[in-house]
């Protein structure tokens, strides 16, 4: 079959996606992939709410190291923040040798990377890609989910299936969730509900 036959019969069978809540078929089923992912605890958690994939991590604990927020960097707080992680490093070598290193993950703070696998189908990669992408999203999850989407474009070379991902976003935006903050204040405030800010 030539490549143009391939490319019109693909797009038939995604059809016009006219938001990212538009999925295509479940022939998208039967491609599967499989990411390695070594990132911080806390976008960890974000992305195993996506119940429907398999997921594998390793036990928690300082051995990858941990992240450092820009915030803390803008504030100058570096020093203060190693420090922190320091202690929590050492209690946590203190509770696994004393309790055992399941216990001692309680110790392993949000900022900590974890090393986890992540099996998904296509369908899958389009619902998760497409929402965790968006503007609002966390800066962290979406450099995730944006090399995920690039590595089912250059690595596996599924350019029609990552083509076909169309809301993926690959922008960087500043401030991000400020605008859906302002727009959830908003909702609140037209409904007058007081801003748990406040």
């Amino acid at each position: 079959m030539a490549e143009s036959e391939i490319d019109d019969i693909f797009s038939d069978f995604v059809g016009d996606r006219t938001n990212r809540r538009h999925k295509p078929g479940r022939a998208m089923e039967q491609t599967f992939y499989r990411f390695d992912v070594l990132c911080d605890y806390g976008i960890f958690r974000d992305l195993q709410r996506h119940r429907m994939m398999t997921l594998e991590w390793q036990r928690l604990s300082p051995a990858h190291g941990f992240v450092t927020p820009d915030s803390i960097v803008d504030i100058d707080a570096e020093g203060i923040w190693n420090a922190a992680m320091a202690k929590a490093s050492d209690l946590y070598g203190t509770i696994s040798d004393s309790v055992g290193m399941d216990v001692a993950q309680y110790a392993v703070p949000f900022a900590n990377r974890v090393r986890f696998y992540m099996n998904m189908n296509a369908r899958e990669a389009f619902h998760m890609l497409e929402l965790r992408t968006q503007q609002g999203g966390h800066p962290d999850y979406r450099a995730v989910c944006q090399e995920m989407h690039r590595q089912i474009r250059d690595i596996a070379g599924h350019t029609r299936i990552a083509e076909a991902m169309e809301y993926v976003d690959h922008h960087n935006y500043d401030l991000a969730r400020l605008k859906t903050e302002r727009r959830a204040s908003a909702k609140r405030a037209a409904l007058g509900i007081e801003d748990p800010s406040t």
